[in-house]
């Protein structure tokens, strides 16, 4: 009889393990697939929905920057002169003439 509880009890505490481990595992893999799913959503972005807005994706978010850089690069050189290159070129000549006409003025 002792036997028998002996054995029960320890089947009942092997099985209390693995379903321990087995819910542990569990939560542990729903855990790593809420922020699999977040990470998802960052890169593919979220619809608006009431109250929150909607957010890009990182390849629309990286179009914008790209669209953003290539304005930024059309005012470092110059072209048409209508950059911001160009308005300081202008400046540069504008003083230059400015101090040789007060470098040659009289005394």
């Amino acid at each position: 009889m002792i036997d028998a509880v002996l054995v029960w009890g320890g089947a009942a505490t092997v099985l209390g393990g693995v379903a321990a481990m087995a819910w542990r595992s569990i939560a542990g893999a729903r855990r790593l697939a809420s922020r699999l799913d977040a990470v998802i959503d960052d890169w593919s972005g979220t619809e608006a929905r009431p109250g929150v807005p909607a957010r890009p994706g990182v390849m629309e978010r990286l179009g914008g920057i790209e669209q953003r850089l290539t304005a930024v690069e059309h005012e470092l050189h110059p072209n048409s002169g209508a950059s911001l290159r160009d308005a300081v070129n202008r400046v540069d000549v504008r003083t230059a003439r400015l101090c040789e006409e007060t470098e040659g003025g009289p005394p």
